[in-house]
């Protein structure tokens, strides 16, 4: 097999994960296959610190790492990408690397530095949640989309923060190998699981504000002990203690969203564990937590997900070992 030559980009003050997470799902299917050969770039080589004050020690800088012959362009975030985009020297080996390369690919705020180099123009992209209304603002020409945990918009691919870009780098695999061992991969990887692109960055755990009063925990509380009993408005406000009109008035208030779309994202969310481990029907994982029928779960699974529950578990489950 012909390696593909991935190289990483990085500059003072990159994020330490936003490198070592991609770059050890790249080793691993290397290993596995043959099939890349890993470099790192910063504008000078030797001693690179990270945002977190972790140095890594890189061979190349920009002035010795030609930049054609690229296959795989992966830049990296951090807070140090402010600065690192208007560094001209920089800015330039990046857009000329990302000219020839087959895909360029930004994790986390390196959004930031694809965007410098005229690589995002025109395109969809992802970046880190508290990252993507400025991005938006700076570059007006990008069309930024803060949910996704990846996006792919032709050869340009982009991710939220920190352990999305593993999310990406897997994606990146599987698109090169396939499916098996992207998968094998993420086991030995450790990865809870691979999630596809267009999950959004923000669990339930994540994406809801904390309810503030204990008549709204206690609805919550209700909901994450069982989705999949019955969780009407009527039903929440028994376990409020409030009336349905104000249950609903609290309820979107302190969470920042109506009940039943918290209802159906918690389900969701269960269904997804479900179909990730375990072998139970799709059917069954639908009744249990609270869809009913394996239709109405498929119809929510593209609404929310854009895949169907089959498809879904098919991403997550192989039998061949690779590694």
């Amino acid at each position: 097999m012909q390696q593909r030559h991935v190289v990483f980009v990085v500059y003072d003050g990159f994020q330490s994960l936003d490198l070592v997470g991609p770059y050890e799902v790249f080793q691993y299917a290397g290993r596995a296959t043959g099939g890349y050969a890993c470099d790192i770039v910063a504008p000078l080589p030797g001693s690179v610190r990270s945002s977190s004050g972790l140095p890594v020690h890189v061979r190349h800088g920009i002035a010795d790492l030609a930049p054609d012959g690229v296959d795989t362009l992966v830049l990296a975030g951090g807070r140090g990408v402010y600065q690192a985009r208007h560094d001209p020297g920089l800015v330039r080996w990046v857009a000329a690397a990302g000219a020839g390369a087959r895909r360029v690919a930004s994790v986390c705020s390196g959004a930031f530095l694809l965007a410098a180099a005229g690589l995002a123009e025109g395109r969809r992209v992802t970046t880190h949640w508290a990252r993507a209304g400025q991005l938006a603002e700076e570059h007006p020409g990008v069309r930024v989309d803060r949910d996704p945990i990846f996006v792919r918009d032709g050869n340009v691919w982009s991710s939220a923060g920190v352990t999305a870009g593993m999310d990406l780098a897997l994606a990146l695999v599987e698109d090169d190998l396939g499916q098996e061992v992207a998968l094998s991969v993420a086991r030995y990887m450790v990865l809870f699981l691979r999630r596809p692109g267009d999950q959004s960055q923000f669990s339930v755990a994540l994406w809801s504000a904390q309810p503030s009063t204990d008549p709204i925990r206690a609805a919550v509380r209700a909901i994450h002990g069982d989705p999949g009993a019955p969780h009407g408005i009527l039903d929440l406000a028994r376990h409020a203690g409030l009336s349905p009109r104000h249950l609903q008035r609290r309820f979107t208030a302190e969470v920042g969203t109506p009940p039943s779309a918290y209802v159906e994202r918690v389900r969701v969310e269960a269904a997804q564990r479900a179909l990730a481990e375990s072998d139970d029907p799709v059917d069954a994982i639908a009744r249990r937590y609270g869809f009913g029928t394996a239709e109405t779960l498929r119809r929510t699974f593209h609404r929310r997900l854009g895949i169907a529950p089959s498809d879904y578990r098919d991403r997550f489950r192989s039998t061949k070992e690779y590694l």
